[in-house]
């Protein structure tokens, strides 16, 4: 470690370090477009000029090597000039935009222009005309007059993907970002470009001009689309008070872990984990029991499940019982699974049913297409995937999740087969056609709707919390377990101590303390 001096403050660092970092990561702020952590310095924006006692000129913060006694000075009236300078160079050809630019609320130029502009232009020419909608990638636009030429896009395919499909071709002032002979920006990974552009050059087609950034709020959550886990942002619309179903997320951004997923996050995630927020959401309860299909609520629900659950499994056999699960599932919900049937009511059949794999990248995205099938055997469950010959002589199946009927499962066979069992509950998020096949429908939050926690395919146990509210009626499947829990009279002060799902959390730590600490 080393000890340097930025504007009077006493700040120490690692060797090898640059000002820039040394400066981020004492909560100083040094304007940059070109810098970013994940990439080798460029010091091609020159917006990072500071002054260093003892240097007769100006040094880039973002490509200066820390040593021992540095004194460095971001904050005097020459450094900020000659920022002014290098701003005013930029805004010199960038278009006036900001009204209808995706960015804006969260530009770069724009909060610079605030701290270190405001100065009127001595520009008197007609500024550059570029093209604004040149499509580069399947879902992105580049605007080619916002392009500030940080590179960072080119960086990122040069030295992250190593797909360099992008390039700065011609020289001076006619310089430009485009794509290798017409070819367009073809990987997993291509919307991050969007994320580290500082300006709106990139715009992404799924939330071009749906939504302004300061409508949205955002929370932190988990991408479940794989095994990887990756820690990310969901940027969400909370709706107009007056108008219901005005509620919707509008895009995923990744959250920094360089443990898990560094600065990225795939497209199958980005992409998927949105609609599927979004399309075929299972949303009202409802009973065949004595109900006509009509819902009686959650609690009466519970009680006729409750009620058939107790006739098998305590006056017949709990051989009976079957249950199908999900990975989906978090922990806490896993673990009061294997309490209720399998410790309190003696359940040995249960199986699992989770999407079909997928092409494992080599980079982030996993093949295996569940966020916690790690924590399901780390909680002792064998993740047999279930066959119908397993499910004969069935009186109830309970299923978690609609991952039962998939293409290499025919309908046909589902309907058979289910059309054998008497009692059929089906706890799920979406429609997939089980719902009409069962006797009890419970709809159920995802994700980014509850509170839980997953192991990742590298075994990191990683904890979340609800960024949004679950659709309609649904509810999180521990709150229906734990209700159900009750219903059945197992355990009660147990079951009864169980609020949130913190508290199963602690009781999971007690029972399994190799499960540690979620982060």
């Amino acid at each position: 470690m080393v000890t340097i001096f930025i504007d009077g403050t006493a700040v120490e660092v690692k060797e090898g370090a640059t000002v820039l970092r040394a400066a981020q990561d004492a909560g100083i702020a040094i304007p940059h477009f070109c810098y970013h952590r994940a990439f080798p310095p460029e010091g091609s924006c020159r917006m990072c000029l500071i002054q260093i006692e003892g240097s007769p000129k100006f040094e880039l913060a973002c490509s200066t090597p820390v040593r021992e006694g540095l004194k460095v000075i971001t904050q005097s009236p020459a450094v900020r000039e000659a920022r002014r300078g290098v701003l005013e160079f930029l805004m010199a050809e960038h278009p006036l935009d900001c009204p209808v630019c995706d960015k804006a609320g969260e530009c770069s130029l724009q909060d610079y222009y605030q701290t270190f502009g405001l100065t009127q232009s001595a520009f008197r020419e007609l500024k550059e005309k570029r093209p604004k909608r040149v499509q580069i990638g399947e879902k992105l636009l580049l605007d080619q007059e916002r392009c500030v030429l940080c590179t960072r896009c080119v960086r990122f395919l040069a030295g992250v993907t190593k797909t360099h499909e992008l390039g700065v071709f011609k020289r001076g002032i006619r310089s430009e970002i485009s794509t290798y002979e017409g070819n367009l920006v073809r990987n997993n990974y291509s919307g991050n470009l969007v994320d580290v552009c500082p300006v709106g050059a990139i715009t992404d087609t799924e939330f071009r001009m749906k939504t302004r950034t300061w409508f949205m709020v955002k929370g932190e959550s988990l991408c479940p689309m794989c095994s990887r886990g990756c820690n990310i942002y969901v940027d969400y619309h909370p709706g107009f008070p007056r108008v219901p179903g005005t509620s919707k997320i509008y895009r995923i951004r990744p959250r920094v872990n360089d443990l898990v997923n560094g600065h990225w996050i795939c497209d199958f995630g980005r992409y998927g984990f949105v609609g599927l927020h979004q399309k075929s959401r299972l949303e009202k309860l409802s009973s065949k029991v004595g109900t006509g299909g009509m819902s009686t609520g959650w609690e009466k629900t519970i009680g006729a499940l409750a009620e058939r659950i107790k006739r098998i499994a305590i006056v017949h056999k709990p051989e009976k019982l079957a249950l199908v699960l999900s990975s989906w599932l978090t922990n806490e919900e896993l673990f009061l699974i294997k309490r209720i049937f399998k410790t309190g009511l003696g359940v040995e059949r249960i199986f699992f049913a989770d999407p079909p794999s997928g092409e494992d990248d080599g980079f982030l995205l996993k093949g295996e297409r569940s966020p916690n099938s790690r924590g399901a055997k780390e909680l002792g469950f064998e993740t047999n995937s279930v066959g119908w010959e397993s499910l004969a002589d069935t009186d109830a199946l309970l299923i978690f999740g609609h991952y039962l009927t998939s293409p290499d499962k025919p309908h046909d066979d589902v309907k058979a087969a289910l059309g054998r069992i008497p009692t059929k509950a089906l706890f799920a998020s979406h429609v997939s056609g089980l719902e009409s096949l069962v006797d009890f429908v419970f709809p159920t939050a995802m994700i980014a709707e509850k509170q839980g926690s997953l192991i990742n395919a590298d075994g990191r146990l990683q904890s979340f919390r609800p960024v949004y509210r679950p659709c309609a009626e649904a509810r999180p499947e521990w709150k229906i377990l734990v209700d159900l829990a009750r219903t059945l009279k197992l355990d009660v002060a147990c079951y009864d101590r169980f609020s949130d799902a913190e508290d199963i959390s602690r009781e999971i730590r007690k029972e399994i303390p190799s499960m540690g600490n979620p982060e």
